[in-house]
């Protein structure tokens, strides 16, 4: 086989291979952290209150928006870690801010609750290494 025929056929095959199964991680600053800054740990909260997020040494960025050294947060109510190589699901128990948001109004059930930020990237990824904050415990009082 000639090294041109050897290329087509090279070329061909990553052409019909299509997209990787997954795509590469994107990165953040060493020392970037992201943060809760309201409530605190341990509070006891009557009713709707505002999260504010926070996020130091990156920034924030839309979803879908191909920005290096950014990412958008998204808060675990009640909920794990989920998996670092996946999207982050989108569901009652993990909120999107896919907007840029940094601070949103929650409305929980009276009761514990357990609230934690994971920042994704573009495609709702986490980075590597993945950046989630401290997790916090709130009371919702009736």
């Amino acid at each position: 086989m000639t090294v041109s025929r050897l290329l087509v056929v090279l070329f061909a095959a990553l052409l019909l291979a299509g997209p990787p199964a997954s795509a590469q991680r994107r990165s953040m600053p060493e020392e970037a952290r992201v943060y809760i800054l309201w409530p605190y740990d341990g509070m006891a909260i009557r009713g709707g209150f505002w999260v504010r997020m926070g996020l130091s040494e990156g920034g924030i960025a839309p979803a879908n928006v191909e920005k290096a050294l950014t990412g958008h947060h998204h808060l675990l109510v009640d909920v794990d870690l989920p998996a670092m190589d996946k999207p982050i699901p989108n569901d009652r128990n993990h909120l999107h801010f896919g907007l840029g948001q940094t601070e949103a109004r929650l409305e929980l059930p009276p009761g514990r609750h357990t609230l934690q930020l994971l920042l994704g990237d573009a495609d709702h990824v986490p980075h590597d290494p993945p950046l989630y904050s401290k997790r916090i415990t709130i009371t919702v009082l009736p």
